[in-house]
């Protein structure tokens, strides 16, 4: 466990989360969740975390490991047709990460996720959190749509509200 990460993680907090993700942005990046699927498929989760807690640090769990477990923990693994993603954001860390279920193995490359979160690392660190967070969603829309289009009778198969962690 590195001292600099450490601290990194105590001082961040909740109301750095809230003053970052504050009501207002949370409910337009709900609202670029729930358009966005009208256009495919597929379903797609926003997750924010402000810290790690010290177990993890301790172990020094990596943005991307904590992702996967945020993956199932918020079921993103459970859709019909294995087409959901997380788009989830450790803030004491500046990470952001991409999880995509099983259904886009050999459709999408990697080096595409991780193009989608170097945008998104980019607004956020210009403090656009909001209008990055959105852009990254409808990136990954624009994905979801290529691989897995709309069909008559789709149904919202997870939230779209952003969970806070």
């Amino acid at each position: 466990m590195r001292l600099a990460r450490l601290l990194r993680h105590i001082v961040q907090t909740r109301f750095g989360q809230r003053r970052r993700f504050p009501a207002g942005a949370l409910a337009r990046i709900e609202a670029a969740v729930h358009r966005g699927e009208q256009g495919h498929d597929g379903e797609v989760r926003f997750a924010v975390e402000a810290e790690l807690d010290l177990p993890a640090l301790w172990r020094d769990q990596t943005p991307r490991e904590r992702a996967v477990e945020v993956f199932a923990h918020l079921g993103v693994w459970d859709t019909e047709r294995n087409n959901g993603v997380l788009l989830y954001v450790l803030l004491a860390d500046r990470a952001v990460e991409i999880v995509a279920d099983r259904g886009f193995n050999g459709r999408v490359a990697p080096e595409v996720w991780l193009g989608i979160c170097e945008s998104i690392q980019g607004e956020f660190a210009a403090g656009n959190y909001e209008q990055g967070a959105c852009r990254g969603i409808a990136a990954v829309h624009e994905l979801i749509a290529a691989h897995f289009p709309a069909m008559v009778g789709g149904r919202n198969e997870l939230p779209d509200r952003p969970a806070l962690l």
